[in-house]
């Protein structure tokens, strides 16, 4: 047992435990504030900003700040912006992609990296390259039987979807084997965000915290 972990270590261990991660990406950088704030108002310790949101570093930085909060950085693409990143305060680096400069990158500057993946060899490639864990993306198909079939002869897999994941299935994701979650705009939904309607984003993140406190 190592009694001493890295700060990657620590995050990696946070991120098996927290399970879910709210996602947002939006084209104005004080609704995605806001719309975050209401996620984490309803319970959320992991959040994820997208770079293709306006001011994404600065509210990376912003958010980081904040006492129990677990920030990622998504869409990063380079190695370059994963260090601008985490020179930010991002503590994990997620990409659509697997790059595995990115997935060096973020190793080398103590961080956890989630790079992107749909077949079993991109999959494996990205954990040979040093990955923590895979983002499952786009939404495969077959949904979670998809990953039951992975998971078979590929148990080691961290697999961590976003695309596909709602509220009222992300239950069945975590007992088919994937270690968490993301949720995008099934958590921020258009309308709610076109309204600036955070108490109903707000009333969907509790729900998904007491859904997973009673999972046995």
């Amino acid at each position: 047992m190592n009694m001493n972990p890295t700060r990657r270590e620590k995050v990696v261990q946070a991120i098996l435990k927290r399970k879910v991660s709210a996602i947002i990406r939006t084209d104005d950088q004080q609704l995605a504030a806001e719309a975050m704030s209401a996620a984490v108002d309803g319970g959320f310790e992991m959040i994820e900003f997208t770079l293709t949101t306006p001011g994404a570093m600065e509210l990376i930085s912003t958010f980081s700040k904040r006492s129990g909060l677990l920030v990622g950085a998504g869409t990063v693409m380079t190695a370059g912006v994963t260090r601008e990143a985490v020179s930010a305060g991002a503590s994990f680096i997620v990409s659509p992609i697997c790059d595995p400069t990115v997935v060096a990158e973020a190793a080398r500057l103590d961080v956890a990296s989630i790079p992107g993946a749909i077949t079993p060899t991109e999959m494996e490639h990205a954990y040979r390259f040093g990955a923590d864990f895979v983002k499952v993306f786009p939404e495969p198909p077959g949904g979670v039987d998809f990953i039951r079939a992975i998971r078979g002869p590929l148990p080691h897999l961290r697999l961590f979807p976003t695309a596909g994941v709602t509220p009222d299935n992300f239950i069945e994701w975590l007992d088919a084997g994937c270690v968490g979650v993301g949720f995008v705009r099934s958590l921020f939904e258009p309308n709610d965000l076109k309204s600036r309607n955070f108490l109903a984003i707000r009333s969907r993140a509790t729900k998904i915290m007491d859904r997973l406190r009673a999972r046995p």
